[in-house]
This record gives C-alpha cells, sequence and structure tokens, in this order.
C-alpha cells in the first residue's frame, strides 16, 4: 500500500497571471504558501480479482478505464496506462470548490502515489506538469500552473513562468520569525459558499484572450503587487502585506463579475472597520475562503466575523510539498 500527503493552498500573490492566457503573452508571477491541510492518496493492488475500485466522495467499482465516471480519476488511470487490479482511495481535509486548489491536490496526490507504486520515481516538477498535462491539456480546464506546482511543493514558494509555460520555482527567502508572524495575523474564514473555479476562470481567461483594456489592465497590476507582496514579506514587512491585500483585491474584483458579491463586500468592509488592513478571495473568487491580514486585536475581529456565521480554519504552513506516507 502507498500512502501520499499533498498539500493545499493559499495565494499570496499574483493570482491569475499563472494562466496561460496570460503567461503566453506577458510571462506570469505567483507567490503563494503551502497550508498544512491536505489531500490523502491511498493506492494497492487487490489481488482477488481485476476491478478497478475508486473511493472519495462516492464509490465507483468498474471492469475497465472507460467506465470511469470521474474524469480526473478516469484521465489519470489513461495517462498511467493502469487498466486492471487497482484500488484508489482520497479523503481531504478540506472541500472541494473552497478556493484552495483541491482538484490539483487530488490530481498530484494521485498521481504521486501511482509512481510510487510503479516504482517510478520522478521529480515533484514533472508530477505537476503531468497534473497540469491532465487537467488543462486532456481535460481543457481553465487551470493555471499554480495549483499544480504548489500541490507538488508546498512551502512559501515563488513560481516564474516563461511564456513558454516553462515555470522556474524557488523558496522564498522569509526569516523563520516574519513566516510566524505572517501566519499569525493571515486569519482564514469559509464563506460557506462552495462554486466549480471554471466558470470564473473562464470568463478572466476569455477576457484576458480578448484583451480586454479592464481585465488586462488589472492583471498587470495584480502581477506587480504580488512582486511587492513578496518584496514586503522577504524584507520583513509583514503589514504591507495586508494594505497590498486590498490593493489586489480592489483589481481582481475588476477581472470577474462574479468575484465578489454585495454579501461578500459587506463583510469585507466589515473586516476592515474591525482592524483587518485587507484582504482577498482564495482560488478564482466567488466563494470559498477570505483572507484577511490582520496585525493586532484578533479576539476582537473574531468576534466581528460572527455576525455572519463564517466558520474560521485555523492553519500552519506546510513547507513539505506532496510527500509518501506509507510504502509497504
Amino acid at each position: 500500500m502507498i500512502i501520499t500527503r499533498t498539500p493545499f493552498r493559499v495565494t499570496l500573490g499574483g493570482g491569475g497571471t499563472d494562466l496561460p492566457s496570460y503567461y503566453e503573452k506577458h510571462g506570469g508571477f505567483i507567490f503563494s504558501a503551502g497550508l498544512d491541510k491536505y489531500m490523502f492518496a491511498s493506492v494497492s493492488r487487490p489481488m482477488e480479482d481485476d476491478l478497478i475500485r475508486l473511493k472519495y466522495s462516492e464509490a465507483e467499482y468498474v471492469a475497465s478505464v472507460s467506465e470511469v465516471k470521474h474524469t480526473i480519476f478516469r484521465e489519470i488511470l489513461r495517462f498511467m496506462g493502469i487498466e486492471k487490479q487497482i484500488e484508489i482511495s482520497t479523503v481531504a481535509d478540506v472541500s472541494a470548490g473552497t478556493g484552495l486548489g483541491s482538484s490539483s491536490c487530488f490530481t498530484v496526490a494521485v498521481l504521486h502515489a501511482l509512481h510510487t507504486l510503479k516504482r517510478d520515481y520522478v521529480s515533484l516538477q514533472t508530477i505537476a506538469e503531468e497534473d497540469f498535462t491532465i487537467e488543462n491539456g486532456i481535460l481543457k480546464r481553465p487551470i493555471g500552473k499554480q495549483d499544480p506546482y504548489m500541490a507538488a511543493f508546498g512551502g512559501l514558494t515563488v513560481l516564474e513562468i516563461a511564456k513558454d509555460g516553462t515555470v522556474k520555482v524557488r523558496k522564498a527567502n522569509v526569516a523563520q520569525e516574519t513566516a510566524d508572524a505572517l501566519n499569525r495575523n493571515m486569519l482564514m474564514f469559509f464563506t460557506g459558499v462552495r462554486r466549480s473555479a471554471d466558470t470564473i476562470l473562464a470568463e478572466q481567461t476569455k477576457g484576458m484572450k480578448e484583451e480586454k483594456k479592464d481585465v488586462m489592465e488589472s492583471m498587470r497590476y495584480i502581477e506587480e503587487i504580488g512582486r511587492q507582496i513578496l518584496e514586503a514579506v522577504e524584507g520583513d514587512d509583514v503589514d504591507a502585506v495586508g494594505r497590498l491585500f486590498d490593493a489586489h483585491w480592489q483589481h481582481k474584483k475588476r477581472t470577474s463579475a462574479k468575484m465578489s458579491n454585495p454579501e461578500f463586500d459587506t463583510i469585507y468592509e466589515t473586516a476592515k472597520a474591525a482592524g483587518a488592513l485587507g484582504g482577498k478571495i482564495s482560488g478564482a473568487g466567488g466563494g470559498g475562503f477570505f483572507t484577511f491580514y490582520v496585525p493586532e486585536k484578533h479576539k476582537e475581529f473574531r468576534e466581528a466575523m460572527k455576525q455572519f456565521g463564517v466558520r474560521e480554519m485555523h492553519y500552519r504552513f506546510d513547507y513539505e510539498g506532496s510527500k509518501v506516507l506509507v510504502d509497504l
């Protein structure tokens, strides 16, 4: 049996510039953080028959890959050349549709486990690119480079994306005291809204392909703000992150009408009045988690958020990325 553990992520800067519709023209930049919330995948080969057994939020027992209903599972099996006698189970700390990169966590976790089962030891970068090939290339889902790479690498990580899609990965040069302060002051609250990111990402992609002026200007600002956030964190000026989050949010809302709504706008304004320097919706927007930078009076801030019924997610940064926990 093989068991892998793969981290979810929260974007700190540059979100959206990792989409092909942007980086193919301008290059892309991402600064992101792995979280200690995980996707676990277990893989084994039962001896009693040749069935394909898949267990996630549902269960499938089928005789051939073509019968698999779960699209990502089906394409992973095809990609890996596995046609029979396999059992794969996945379980996650965070639900899908919450903006923390769940589909790529799922894909990376399963790919990592299957490579290990086959004794085919490949790099994390290879697994990230395989994920991107499956989700973006084969399934035509409008995902960017961030989610596969952050699922694979975790940590406080910088991605520089060339116009040809090549990704250079480096760990951000962040002092532990600064990382702890960032972790302590970034408070995450689940809005209660789960959604597919595909619609919002497709709208953003369409706007960038058509080079709509407001979308392209906002995306260029988002890239620049992302670089400023990295500079602030590497320069130990963590409070600057909150102010830059605020600037980012104002530009991000211009990339899609579905990014926010009146209820989320009310939450955001209340958060700022309660002491947040800024904040952002995780992932593509429209739901999932609000992340606020709150430099002090955390107790009072949490009280202010209670009126909206949002649930706080306590977390620490993950520095290990996708890893094999069990190999028997």
